[in-house]
């Protein structure tokens, strides 16, 4: 196998085979031929050649000048329609670009997926940090604050079995012993806010907060990323609190109803 093909998997059903397909390309592998889409999904060339055209055919992928393969437009009209997508970010832009006039940094949208959080939504300025991060991105949940704020209110079972491991460290600072998680985890819940510095790189610190849904569930998190040396966490607090208050009301929570 070479070092870009995916872990060996078993694909029996039409369905699991055409699910291999669309998962050979990441954000590492936009564009691919034929041959790497057949040695990234697992399968034969000849079954790639027939699901890559009917998949093609469909609109769920296309192919350029080149002869390589880029996920199509017809995949993206239909993600637009996930609650937790394009429609979760229409809500929460106007309150995302409030934040980031107010402080001309970095500003984040992200929901949870598993055990990583999922960017929807990145404001970046010329003169802010830089971040690893882009629409669409993921990381762990423990190593940056929006994941803190969604993890430390997911279910009780959730987070125990998440903090039980393995925890990637990125820096010396990662959080990556279970015990400070948990109180890291309480701490974000008598807060409401989480704070994780220098977790990803040794130059950032973020300031995240839940953003609660029409059920009062913690739906997604919105959060700030700064430069770690010129940081100062309790001035940025209100003004992510505010954000994350903002979008949570227009997404339909009333607090005061509970």
């Amino acid at each position: 196998m070479t070092a870009d093909a995916l872990p060996p998997r078993t694909v029996r059903s039409a369905p699991d085979r055409l699910l291999a397909v669309l998962a050979a390309f990441d954000h590492a592998h936009p564009a691919l031929c034929l041959t790497d889409i057949s040695r990234r999904a697992g399968l034969t060339l000849t079954t790639t050649h027939r699901l890559v055209g009917a998949l093609t055919e469909w609109g769920a992928l296309e192919r350029d000048a080149d002869g390589l393969y880029h996920v199509g437009l017809r995949l993206w009209e239909i993600a637009a329609l996930a609650p937790r997508g394009l429609a979760l970010r229409q809500v929460a832009l106007p309150y995302l670009e409030d934040l980031y006039e107010a402080t001309h940094e970095n500003v984040q949208l992200a929901v949870r997926d598993g055990g990583e959080v999922v960017y929807v939504e990145w404001l970046s300025g010329r003169s802010a940090v830089g971040v690893h991060i882009r629409v669409g991105a993921r990381w762990p949940l423990h190593a940056t604050g929006v994941g803190l704020a969604l993890l430390a209110h997911s279910g009780q079972p959730f987070q125990e079995a998440y903090c039980a491991g393995p925890l990637t460290a990125f820096t010396p600072y990662t959080i990556a012993d279970p015990a400070r998680l948990r109180r890291e985890l309480a701490e974000v819940r008598r807060s409401g806010v989480a704070v994780s510095s220098r977790q990803i790189t040794e130059d950032t610190l973020s300031v995240a907060a839940p953003v609660h849904g029409r059920d009062g569930g913690v739906t997604a998190a919105v959060s700030i990323v700064v430069p770690h040396a010129t940081a100062q966490a309790a001035v940025l607090v209100p003004a992510v609190r505010l954000a994350a208050r903002g979008i949570s009301r227009a997404l339909g929570w009333r607090p005061e109803a509970r």
